[in-house]
């Protein structure tokens, strides 16, 4: 996907489609992080270290309960 910055006052804005900001889970009120690593300009998330915390007890139980299953699986 290829866009172009859009004039917003004294400022340039970059416009980010629905579907992406919908895949991101990202709306309005979310907290966004810009990093660089000098070439590219890198926009993520902010996400809360609670929920960070929920979704790794979640593979670990998800793991516990079916780990042997999807280990058959993936021979």
């Amino acid at each position: 996907m290829v866009k172009k910055l859009t004039r917003h006052g004294n400022s340039l804005a970059l416009v980010i489609d629905k579907p992406v900001l919908d895949l991101l889970e990202i709306d309005a009120d979310t907290p966004l992080s810009l990093t660089t690593d000098g070439q590219c300009l890198i926009v993520s998330p902010v996400r809360n270290a609670s929920r960070r915390k929920r979704f790794e007890e979640a593979v670990k139980e998800g793991n516990r309960k079916y780990g042997k299953a999807l280990k058959k699986l993936s021979e």
